[in-house]
């Protein structure tokens, strides 16, 4: 019997966690943390970043939130998930759904107050995070370009919200913004791609379903080849030093990628493209620390000393 209790309880462990995506919060913790060490606030220490009260609010109200957000959607999205992520599906079914109801009310009180922490105006924004997602989860996602842009935009605005703390803004910076959200908009294409059957089962116009597979294809084609513009930019910039061997293997796998997708017309086909693409997204995290090799030095020497 308590052997069973032990089972029932590590079940529902691992449940919420594939709700609210732990892995991806992970990888945004990270990337938030490298992302104002090298990027944001490369002239302060590492201990100075990584004790600064203040962002960790930030990074923990994000958290909050984006698990949230996370909870909302997969409630919104049951019906389609059971027929794209069965397997996923019969797994987030281990927590009852008004469990994951009261915990996204609390992770989301949480974030705010987390954000009264920092300051007014960033209770503010993760109040209109929480807002923006609930909105998307329940009816920007149904409509093709909405769906699309808001899915893009809620994904780069977690370190949108680092760049704000940190007031710090350069044209590498920029770059590397664009660069994110064209690939990140390329990635939810193909998700739509591979999630066909569950939204015209759902009812959900999205892109794929309201333009076709081929008009879809070929709207990515042109993402990527604009992806390759922004990583065109930034290999002639001299600030991202070593990080030039992440952009050299950007440039081959959107090259694979775009050959690939253009073939392809199987769910697995997309899976294994939109799969290709987030591996590259988080190469790219932790490519952040070769931007400046001589910076990673010092901060490791001065954390030493």
């Amino acid at each position: 019997m308590e052997s069973a209790k032990k089972v029932s309880l590590f079940y529902k462990i691992f449940s919420l966690l594939s709700v609210v995506r732990g892995y991806n919060i992970l990888v945004l913790v990270i990337a938030q943390y490298l992302a104002s060490i090298y990027i944001f606030s490369p002239k302060k220490s590492l201990t100075t970043v990584m004790f600064d009260l203040h962002l960790f609010f930030v990074v923990f109200a994000t958290v909050c939130v984006v698990a949230g957000g996370y909870i909302i959607n997969n409630f919104y999205d049951v019906k389609a998930d059971k027929i794209n992520r069965p397997h996923k599906a019969g797994l987030d079914s281990f927590v009852k759904q008004e469990t994951t109801l009261s915990i996204y009310f609390l992770l989301n009180f949480i974030g705010v107050i987390a954000g009264f922490l920092v300051s007014w105006k960033a209770a503010l924004f993760f109040s209109l995070y929480i807002f923006s997602i609930w909105f998307y989860s329940h009816k920007l996602k149904r409509y093709p370009l909405t769906g699309l842009i808001s899915a893009t935009m809620l994904t780069i605005l977690p370190f949108f919200v680092i760049f704000v703390y940190f007031k710090n803004f350069s044209k590498i910076i920029f770059f590397h913004a664009v660069f994110l959200f064209l690939v990140i908009m390329v990635r939810e294409l193909i998700k739509d791609l591979e999630n066909m059957k569950g939204a015209v089962a759902s009812n959900y116009k999205t892109f794929p379903v309201a333009y076709g597979e081929i008009n879809t294809k070929l709207i990515s084609i042109v993402l990527l080849f604009f992806a390759l513009s922004t990583v065109v930019v930034l290999l002639n910039h001299p600030a991202i030093s070593y990080m030039k061997y992440y952009f050299y293997l950007v440039v081959v796998s959107i090259v694979i990628i775009g050959t690939v997708l253009m073939k392809s017309s199987k769910k697995q086909e997309y899976t294994i493209l939109h799969t290709t693409l987030k591996v590259l997204l988080l190469i790219g995290v932790f490519s952040l620390v070769f931007i400046d090799t001589s910076l990673l030095l010092d901060k490791v020497i001065e954390t030493l000393k």
